[in-house]
């Protein structure tokens, strides 16, 4: 395939990008820092995407300096007709100027609005692009969005090809900044999966690390992969694609016998969490298909009402990846897509494939449509619980008796502290401002919802009262309007049975109040770990690293109190430290990637323990500060 450089289009001239930076990459802290290697990793991913590029290695350098080679065609180097400036210039110095908006060099692509490696370079304080083709190394820097060299041939090189950029992020733009390599390595890691075959590797100088990453299995080994520590239906996901109308679909999907069900989708590559018609297409196919088979096969009766979607994937796990011509995200960040069209493409694919996989398999077929009949059943008895008892916490209007409420009504400034046990409860309640902080204690451990149905968790007593409380309702009652706080906190012990009642608490919020987290209405209070007194002075540290450097600071004797928990503080103490909004430390509650936080909860809240206690021997160095 040819790639020449009046292939490029040119829309517009690179302008106020430095200007307003958030327009293009979102923001200036540590999303828009990664957004940048992501632009530049998006281009070498665009030539695997045509089958051009089967490597493609990302270094992070010790003077954070940030490389992306892949081997694919290379950047043209020959002068651009329209712009008189190369190839190489062209793209890196123009707004919206790139090879994909004609199809003519990329059919499918990620990285459609073109703004991409331009506007790294106008963010970079340096770059320098090097790019090997007909067998020569041409090399040109830029800086903050200018040329500061012509491009020059460098060497020659018989049959080498591909395109390698190193840049730094611009400090005038970023200020001090750092990599989010966890993030990073899943993105990798994620690259890898959806193009089977594609090695990706990732090396990290600082830490003298490298990781590979290549799956000749695809999306069905990642979906594999997700539930490996699973109590699966069928032995092997189920997986099926096709080509259609020049728009490429395929699906891979498990079903579990958890009660939680993930979705997951991508659109050339893109990880759409916020769906769209792809996964509108696939939800319909797969409800229709399902009770039309369960009803060819009487395993429905006449007299059962045909299976709803959520009783069907109750525990399911799946991959919807499509690829297409002209891709309609909506914004520059790329999280819904909106084509019409793919929505009836990924049904008819949905349909074809399941039908003929559960014909193949009609003992699998059957143990899936029985699961989704206990599910069924299972959502019919909290329906005629809600209209039997009008106390159901889904619907009810009276609060539940030990919540303390404040005195403003409207939730706007209001917060709801959910505190762990009665004795930091009375504490919490002497301690708070009436007028907007409400406060919840909980009696013990609440319910692991990772493990149970809906209907099991309105049974809990206490889980009953926080959806009481935030009068949101859950499900198909759930309506983020009706809120009754502003902020939900989570305010528990600082040790092992405080952080296990926060987990439960978060798993709770996720499988159920997703919205919440995603609005930023869920949060961590941080109380603080010890008292430090000397003589009249007293301080609070909030973790042992920085206790360590005060106490290296002084050369005094200091009496040092740890609080075991939250009751041992006395109301002003905790107001001071922990409520007071002047004083305290809140940790927003947010999901970098859905996908990643899923397969964390499943492992740490599932059934596998086996699995929860690897993960937790890999990572017991870092447990305290896992980020999802």
């Amino acid at each position: 395939m040819t790639y020449k450089a009046d292939q490029i289009k040119v829309l517009e001239d690179l302008e106020a990008v430095r200007k307003r930076p958030g327009m293009y990459i979102g923001s200036t802290g540590q999303q828009g820092v990664m957004h940048l290697i992501d632009e530049v990793l998006d281009n070498s991913i665009d030539e695997a995407l045509v089958g051009e590029c089967d490597e493609i290695e990302v270094t992070i350098h010790e003077d954070e300096k940030v490389t992306v080679i892949d081997n694919g065609r290379g950047i043209p180097v020959d002068t651009h007709a329209e712009k008189g400036m190369s190839g190489v210039e062209v793209v890196m110095t123009t707004l919206h100027a790139g090879g994909k908006f004609d199809h003519k060099s990329y059919k499918v692509s990620g990285g459609l609005h073109g703004v991409g490696v331009s506007v790294v370079n106008a963010l970079s304080e340096w770059m320098r692009v090097e790019v090997q083709r007909d067998g020569s190394r041409y090399r040109q820097d830029f800086a903050r969005g200018d040329s500061l060299t012509e491009l020059e041939k460098i060497n020659t090189r018989k049959n080498a090809r591909g395109t390698q950029v190193t840049f730094i992020p611009d400090e005038e733009i970023f200020g001090e900044f750092e990599y989010d390599l966890p993030k990073l390595t899943h993105r990798l890691r994620e690259l890898a999966y959806l193009n089977k075959g594609l090695k990706i590797k990732l090396v990290n100088e600082d830490a003298d690390v490298t990781k590979s990453f290549r799956y000749e299995g695809g999306i069905k080994e990642y979906v594999a992969s997700l539930t490996e520590n699973e109590e699966r239906l069928h032995p092997d996901p189920i997986y099926f694609k096709k080509e259609e109308d020049g728009n490429f679909v395929e699906i891979a999907l498990q079903f579990n016998k958890k009660y939680s069900e993930s979705q997951f989708s991508f659109a050339n590559n893109i990880n759409t969490q916020e769906g769209g018609n792809h996964v509108t297409g696939f939800k319909t196919a797969l409800t229709k298909m399902t009770n039309k088979y369960g009803r060819s096969k009487k395993i429905l009766k006449k007299k059962d009402d045909n299976l709803r979607g959520r009783d069907i994937r109750e525990g399911l796990t799946a991959i919807i990846n499509v690829r297409l011509p002209e891709p309609e995200f909506e914004g520059q960040t790329k999280t819904k897509l909106g084509n019409p069209e793919i929505r009836e493409v990924v049904r008819k694919v949905t349909s074809e494939g399941l039908e003929e996989y559960y014909n193949n398999n009609p003992k699998v077929a059957r143990s899936i449509i029985e699961k989704s009949i206990e599910a069924a059943r299972a959502r019919n008895a909290a329906k005629k619980a809600r209209k039997l008892a009008r106390k159901n916490a889904l619907i009810s209007t009276s609060l539940p008796g030990k919540l303390a409420d404040c005195t403003q009504r409207k939730a706007e400034d209001t917060e709801l502290y959910i505190v762990e046990g009665d004795s930091a409860g009375g504490s919490a309640k002497s301690a708070r401002d009436r007028g907007f902080q409400a406060i919840l204690p909980l009696r013990g451990k609440i319910l692991n919802v990772e493990k149970s149905r809906m209907s099991k968790q309105l049974e809990n007593k206490e889980l009953k009262s926080i959806i009481t409380a935030m009068g949101t309702g859950v499900q198909d009652h759930f309506s983020i309007e009706k809120m009754r706080y502003e902020k939900i906190i989570i305010m528990t012990d600082a040790d092992i049975d405080g952080a296990h009642i926060r987990a439960l608490l978060l798993t709770f919020f996720y499988r159920n109040f997703q919205p919440l987290i995603d609005e930023g209405h869920i949060f961590i209070a941080q109380p603080p770990l010890y008292k430090v007194q000397s003589g009249k002075s007293k301080k609070y540290f909030y973790t042992d690293e920085a206790l360590a450097e005060y106490r290296d600071e002084r050369k005094t004797k200091v009496s040092v109190q740890r609080f075991k928990g939250l009751g041992e503080m006395n109301p002003t103490q905790l107001w001071d430290t922990t409520m007071n909004p002047e004083n305290r430390i809140l940790k927003k509650v947010s999901v970098k990637d859905a996908l990643q936080a899923d397969d964390l909860f499943s492992t740490l809240m599932g059934s596998d323990v086996n699995a929860r206690k690897n993960f937790i021997k890999e990572n017991s160095n870092q447990i305290t500060n896992l980020d999802i």
